[in-house]
């Protein structure tokens, strides 16, 4: 799946889901996006959710920005490095991140960066619609 197929079937989720949470303050909805809460109520939102695992090894690990604001990604590549594109990167070059190789390019790798999910980093980047937060990611 590319990168803006996954964005945008994961903005249709995520919007789903506030739709419910209408009624739910802004502290409320942040909290339902905990893994212990989100991955049983609603197990379709991850596929990690149905193997019982996590992309990020944290405590109070929240989903809510599941896919972080700072990640850039151009499904054409953004430019050609030592002979192959380069798909996707960090737009804060985050010290916990690194570039995964692959046989099509390169792509930012994340799995080491906690930074999207803690709540006070949701906090200051919250709107209900995910697709805001993350407008910046596709160039």
């Amino acid at each position: 799946m590319s990168y803006k197929k996954w964005f945008q079937k994961h903005s249709k989720k995520h919007n789903l889901i506030m739709q419910k949470l209408v009624k739910l303050n802004e502290n409320e909805k942040i909290d339902y996006f905990k893994y212990s809460n989100i991955s049983k109520k609603e197990p379709n939102f991850c596929p990690l959710f149905a193997k019982n695992k996590v992309c990020h090894n944290m405590e109070n690990l929240n989903c809510y920005l599941c896919g972080c604001p700072n990640f850039r990604f151009n499904d054409d590549g953004f430019e050609e490095i030592n002979g192959k594109k380069l798909f996707s990167y960090c737009a804060i070059n985050s010290k916990d991140g690194k570039r995964l190789t692959t046989a099509n390019g390169y792509h930012q790798d994340c799995s080491n960066c906690l930074i999207p999910h803690n709540k006070a980093f949701i906090k200051d980047n919250f709107d209900e619609d995910w697709s805001k937060i993350m407008q910046k990611n596709m160039q």
